[in-house]
């Protein structure tokens, strides 16, 4: 009786493999499930990313408020009959 039952865990051990850790076994399954789930979720952050980029251009395109805001912010450049006030920030 020891013998027929150490044959069908032996058989059973053997059909188990190809499902685990075969070549489409449940560990590369859920590997390649949580690859795919990490490219979702940085294509939607990559998504916000270029719809904020998309409505800055359409609002360069659109108009001048965008392109003044942009020169008086990064450029610092003021229009005529204007004052420059610069106001020191404190440092921690």
């Amino acid at each position: 009786m020891r013998w027929p039952t150490l044959v069908l865990l032996a058989l059973i051990a053997l059909l188990q493999y190809p499902l685990w850790l075969g070549k489409g076994g449940w560990l590369k399954v859920w590997e390649a499930d949580r690859q795919s789930q990490a490219q979702r979720d940085l294509n939607q952050k990559l998504e916000q990313r270029n719809a904020g980029l998309d409505a800055e251009v359409r609002d360069l395109k659109s108009g001048y408020d965008a392109i003044e805001e942009r020169a008086r912010y990064e450029l610092g450049l003021i229009k005529q009959d204007e004052t420059f006030v610069q106001v020191p920030q404190k440092q921690p």
